[in-house]
């Protein structure tokens, strides 16, 4: 097992409530300190979290805890938020901050001026920042069918991406299914975002090829990573149904997940986006990264 039964047990100590989750956050990191250890997790995975699925614990509190488990690296952060990750040694694994929002993306030219406004100012302080992936969206259809979409996001990107290409920033469009979250999503299939990067054709415009999202709307995953894993730079997880644990209550078996995501040679970050709802919500992250560390 990745952890000793001191860890097990300061990370089992996380209770109900804020206070009580900075509380002992402080309490894992002081641990952390004692001990002089972090889990030895196997290393063929690089683990990340997204922070918007534990946004009722303080940042400071949550990258204190990241650390202590472990975690390089936190998804979903934002400028203002990166001299926290900093200060704790973790890594902003996925930016955000350019986009306008999951609906009015890509796909419609009408925010074209906005996105690429927004980018072009993005893009650089990503680098300057050290990092490197930054996120984008495609946009609800509004009665818009495929090609269109293809045609309008492939002029809109083809303005960002030689400035993405200068900073060596990777723009990556997020999978995201459309029969129960996000409904009329036009990027919510791997072969039309598959044939968004083909027409692009930049090593800096790649996919987020969310596992929760895409068992939902085309299941066969190992099979789409195996096939065209050469297009997807993230992954992100979730139950399914409900996109909460990773355990034995879903429908997904994670660890052949990710042998297959590892068999591929990927060197990028695979991010938990589980919503929690066990009470200790941070033992609940601990043991997502053990049953993806294969």
């Amino acid at each position: 097992m990745p952890t000793r039964t001191s860890r097990r047990q300061a990370l089992k100590a996380l209770a109900f409530g804020a206070a009580a989750l900075t509380l002992d956050a402080s309490n894992l990191t002081a641990s952390a300190t004692e001990e002089d250890e972090t889990p030895a997790w196997k290393g063929r995975i690089n683990h990340s979290v997204c922070r918007w699925c534990f946004n009722d614990i303080p940042l400071e509190e949550f990258c204190q805890a990241v650390k202590a488990l472990g975690i390089p690296a936190i998804d979903l952060v934002g400028p203002k938020d990166w001299p926290v990750l900093k200060q704790h040694g973790l890594y902003s694994s996925m930016c955000n901050g350019a986009e306008i929002n999951l609906i009015h993306g890509w796909n419609h030219t009408e925010y074209h001026e906005t996105l690429i406004k927004n980018y072009t100012e993005m893009i650089p302080l990503v680098a300057k920042a050290g990092y490197r992936n930054l996120i984008c969206f495609s946009g609800n259809r509004n009665g818009m069918d495929d090609e269109t979409g293809l045609k309008n996001s492939v002029a809109g990107l083809q303005k960002i991406m030689p400035l993405a290409e200068q900073h060596g920033v990777v723009i990556i469009m997020e999978l995201l299914n459309s029969k129960v979250d996000h409904k009329d999503y036009m990027c919510d299939k791997s072969p039309w975002g598959v044939e968004l990067c083909k027409r692009l054709s930049s090593e800096n415009f790649k996919l987020l090829y969310d596992i929760y999202h895409m068992q939902i709307d085309e299941g066969d995953v190992i099979h789409t990573i195996r096939d065209h894993h050469a297009y997807f730079a993230h992954y992100h997880t979730a139950g399914v149904p409900g996109r909460h644990e990773i355990d034995d209550t879903q429908e997904l078996y994670y660890p052949a997940i990710m042998r297959a995501i590892a068999d591929t040679g990927f060197k990028g970050y695979v991010a938990q986006e589980f919503i929690p709802i066990q009470p200790n919500k941070l033992e609940s992250l601990r043991k997502a990264v053990e049953i993806c560390d294969v």
